[in-house]
């Protein structure tokens, strides 16, 4: 019971949007500059960028479903936490949140282009 309790409030705090992915270089980036913070990154959307306040939070991802008719089933079943390393800026930007390649393909397949996500801080 007590477990049950204490993933409501993960489950309550989810939120949805989509997700795309970018492709190396990962450095330079908008929050730390040089620094190689590895391939389990991703940039923030204006929908979470919060003028730079989301950088260095970390997400879990998980692909809910497809956004295009490209790719079926486009969802593996797992999830991905991604740290915020970078700005994904208008209009460029097509998802609320743009993860690297390698964490983009732990979701889902990289031929979708752009999924719906479930993501939690």
């Amino acid at each position: 019971m007590v477990g049950m309790f204490i993933c409501l409030p993960s489950i309550a705090l989810a939120e949805q949007g989509t997700a795309t992915f970018y492709t190396p270089p990962y450095v330079p980036s908008s929050c730390n500059g040089f620094k190689n913070d590895g391939v389990m990154i991703a940039a923030a959307s204006n929908a979470i960028w919060n003028n730079r306040a989301a950088c260095g939070r970390r997400y879990r991802v998980k692909c809910i479903g497809g956004t295009n008719n490209g790719v079926q089933n486009p969802c593996t079943g797992n999830s991905v936490l991604v740290k915020i390393v970078d700005y994904c800026p208008p209009p460029g930007c097509r998802g609320t949140i743009d993860l690297s390649q390698q964490a983009f393909a732990v979701i889902a397949n990289p031929d979708a282009g752009k999924i719906r996500v479930q993501f939690t801080q």
